[in-house]
């Protein structure tokens, strides 16, 4: 698939952050914490005022804040509403984040969201339709959008790319930037039975700005991308060979489920810290 060569806007690296949870406000408030940045889940935000909103005002005085989406709908064949669109706006022009992200996937369809990440056949025609869809955003918020690969459990039989080809695509294609989920690209590849190293050569380094980090849940056969789990030693490996393969790139961790307390994500979040510092330091 020829794809055009662009020069992608990245924002310089904010350091290492967490996932923001209202279990955690009372403790982000009262002391300062070792965390560089905190993102926020858009769609819990896009609200006219409320508790959540004004604690989010709040942390926002004293933390960098990036907004992930989780309902854009990038992959159906008419993109996110307007309607959809002109809230996000709203709420990122409230908030001022150093960027906003989004899924590689479908959500919904005929303005029905059905709460969950949906998979997308890799073919061009498909990297053609997110690629029309992303560019419509990026001009309608003025800036540039990051996509994040999703795990993965199904095929389909019309395939033609690999994944890591799709995505690749989908950044060059749109001019768009990369939220590349390390824990997804571990679970897609027990799943798929793929090497996940090919996953991370394929990605074009300029163009990685964030990465994810996370926990799943190990059923033997098959693996889910939970959220609820600390990481796994595998994906501590991935994420030394992702900073190996593109350096200093902000990093966090998401915790949706059995959320420990803060202290305990913190601890957690200073293993990437220790990591990343071990491996840029060995590559120096």
């Amino acid at each position: 698939m020829q794809i055009s060569q662009r020069v992608p806007q990245r924002v310089p690296s904010p350091g290492f952050g967490l996932g923001l949870r209202t279990e955690h406000y009372a403790e982000i408030l009262a002391a300062p914490c070792r965390v560089d940045w905190f993102e926020a889940l858009s769609e819990n935000y896009m609200i006219p005022g409320g508790k959540p909103l004004a604690m989010l005002d709040q942390i926002r005085q004293d933390y960098p804040m990036v907004m992930h989406g989780v309902s854009m709908s990038i992959g159906t064949p008419d993109g996110p509403s307007l309607e959809y669109l002109t809230e996000l706006k709203r709420l990122e022009q409230r908030i001022e984040p150093l960027w906003v992200s989004d899924h590689i996937c479908w959500t919904g369809v005929h303005g029905r969201n059905l709460h969950d990440l949906f998979p997308l056949p890799y073919t061009e025609e498909t990297v053609r339709t997110v690629a029309q869809n992303i560019r419509r955003v990026q001009d309608f918020l003025g800036r540039p959008l990051l996509l994040e690969n999703v795990s993965s459990y199904v095929a389909f039989t019309e395939d033609s790319l690999t994944e890591w080809e799709f995505v690749a695509a989908i950044a060059e294609e749109s001019d768009s930037l990369i939220l590349l989920d390390v824990n997804n690209i571990y679970v897609s590849s027990v799943n798929h039975g793929f090497d996940p190293q090919v996953y991370l050569d394929a990605m074009p380094a300029g163009r990685v700005q964030q990465i994810h980090l996370a926990g799943h849940s190990d059923h033997g056969d098959y693996i889910v991308d939970t959220h609820d789990h600390p990481i796994v030693d595998p994906v501590w490996d991935l994420y030394a060979a992702a900073v190996r393969r593109f350096g200093s790139v902000a990093t966090m961790i998401e915790r949706d489920d059995n959320i420990p307390p803060l202290a305990e994500l913190i601890a957690e979040l200073d293993v990437a810290r220790s990591i990343a510092e071990r491996e840029l330091r060995e590559a120096a």
